[in-house]
């Protein structure tokens, strides 16, 4: 599913985070002179691709959401509103025919017709870019352009989520003819434009004087680097930042709420922490294995301690807002002893050593994500479960994760848009490069489930047949639901309109001021 992406943080604990803000507190702390102008704007990493038919990583699709517009967006009722087709119409379930808006241009001043809009989704589908979007526009058999401002899809199939994949998020238009090398110079019809990217140190967006929706009144937005959470909260303490989303220290939060130019809020979030597994292991393929795992994890506990309380329980991919969503699924409340039970079942008993087996974990070098690994690591040794932990920097770590080279790993889905989530993460169709099922499960049930329900126009049938995946992905377990995230966001008093979004987006920038 093109609309969702992978990150790879956790809030954690840091109490050194904690003393140093208080330690600043006491010392006194001045704000540094800062461009009345340019919102710096902190991120744990660089975006992988700026190319919107590529990258799938948090920083990447955030960011691309500024520069770039689908034919189509959602509102926030999740219904579908014109982007940069104007209207559209669909004479049978097989065709879809879309009226572009008049007067739009890029960045640079070429204007948008449909051949940049066929150039996009057949870019992707024909291997001119290697996408991991390109399986969400499996059911395209060709895309016509009768003429400069109309673009028709022919579909092999109906597909239920193909305006899903065409909204603002899930894919960007790019000009005609761009190529393998576009995200060193992105160039969109968004509010934003791109002005230029360091690698590992930052991002320069400024507004687009000619953006069709809305002109920002920001002038320039720096997306800076700064993978360290103690660094980011001093940077916003001492006022040489202004705002960040879900990367801090949940116990830094307190501390900063009490720091006079700085502003927390706190809305709960559809960002979704989950724990990958991969079913090609000869260990982990055994699914009394992986159901034993989730027995053996206490997330109350986890959501009280290392969240402070700032996350819910999931029991779904999707939210429970959600009219695909379900709670008539298996539960894995915490249960020590099942979990021995289960292990012993499947043929691994303790050792002498206590024993039972050997897995590794991969991480990335993130503060919270080491924190959450390590936990996991002592609540599987009481199950004796030996688990490893490899760290590397964020870029090697999602590349292992995407090659599927893992046993286990732990991301964030966000933006997820609908119940396509199932079939970009675990469809049979799905397997890396073309999608995101990593861990390599494959059921010829689901499969055919999410194939009816991706056709069906009953919205019944379709809810039925949602409801009978979540109930197998429950059962199977290719991956375990940890927590829905709140979004956080700290900003200097000087930023104001700030709407935190509910799956973390960036796009308050685009209503948001500055105050002298």
């Amino acid at each position: 599913m093109s609309s969702v992406l992978d990150c790879g943080w956790l809030p954690s604990l840091g109490m050194a985070t904690v003393f140093l803000l208080e330690l600043m507190g006491l010392t006194g702390c001045h704000s540094q002179p800062r461009d009345p102008n340019t919102v710096v704007f902190l991120i744990q990493s660089s975006p992988a691709n700026l190319d919107p038919r590529v990258g799938t990583d948090e920083p990447s699709e955030h960011i691309d959401e500024l520069l770039f517009d689908g034919l189509v967006e959602q509102d926030a009722s999740s219904r579908f509103v014109p982007a940069l087709a104007s209207r559209w119409e669909q004479p049978d379930a097989r065709t879809l025919v879309f009226h572009l808006r008049q007067g739009v241009t890029f960045a640079d001043g070429r204007p948008l017709t449909a051949r940049d809009v066929q150039w996009s989704i057949d870019s992707m589908r024909n291997g001119a870019v290697i996408s991991p979007k390109a399986a969400s526009y499996a059911s395209i058999d060709s895309v016509e352009t009768p003429d400069a401002m109309t673009v028709v899809f022919h579909l092999k199939h109906a597909d239920n989520f193909l305006l899903t994949n065409l909204s603002t998020g899930a894919i960007g238009i790019v000009p005609y003819g761009s190529g393998r090398d576009f995200w060193r110079h992105p160039i969109g019809t968004g509010p934003f434009r791109f002005v230029s990217q360091r690698i590992d140190q930052d991002v320069v967006l400024e507004h687009n004087p000619a953006s069709w929706s809305v002109v920002p009144k920001i002038a320039r937005v720096r997306f800076a680097v700064v993978p360290d959470a103690i660094t980011m909260s001093l940077e916003l303490e001492k006022g040489s930042a202004d705002v960040e989303v879900n990367s801090l220290p949940m116990d830094a939060l307190p501390v900063l709420a009490q720091r006079p130019n700085l502003v927390v809020q706190d809305t709960s979030g559809t960002e979704i922490h989950y724990l990958a597994f991969n079913l090609r292991d000869p260990i982990l393929q055994d699914v009394r294995v992986r159901q034993a795992i989730a027995f053996a994890i206490n997330r109350e506990l986890l959501i009280r301690t290392l969240l402070r309380g700032h996350a819910r329980i999931a029991l779904s991919l999707l939210p429970p807002s959600h009219w695909a969503w379900t709670g008539d699924v298996a539960r894995y409340d915490y249960n020590p002893a099942r979990a021995e039970q289960l292990l012993d079942e499947a043929g691994y008993r303790r050792g002498p050593d206590g024993i039972r087996f050997h897995l590794s974990m991969k991480t990335s070098t993130d503060e919270g994500t080491r924190l959450l690994a390590a936990v996991l690591q002592q609540e599987l040794a009481k199950m004796g479960i030996a688990l490893s932990l490899r760290s590397n920097e964020f870029a090697t770590f999602y590349s292992d994760v995407t090659r599927g080279a893992f046993q286990m790993y732990s991301l964030r889905w966000v933006g997820i848009r609908g119940p396509d989530i199932f079939s970009y993460a675990f469809s049979s169709d799905d397997f890396p490069p073309h999608g995101a099922n990593r861990g390599h499960y494959s059921s010829a049930r689901l499969d055919a489930l999410l194939e009816d329900a991706t056709a069906s126009g009953d919205i019944d049938r379709r809810r039925s047949d949602y409801v009978e995946v979540q109930q197998i992905l429950a059962r199977d377990l290719p991956a375990i639901n940890l927590w829905y995230l709140d979004t956080v966001v700290v900003h200097d008093q000087r930023l104001t309109n700030v709407v935190p979004s509910p799956s973390g987006r960036y796009t308050f920038l685009e209503t948001a001021q500055l105050q002298p």
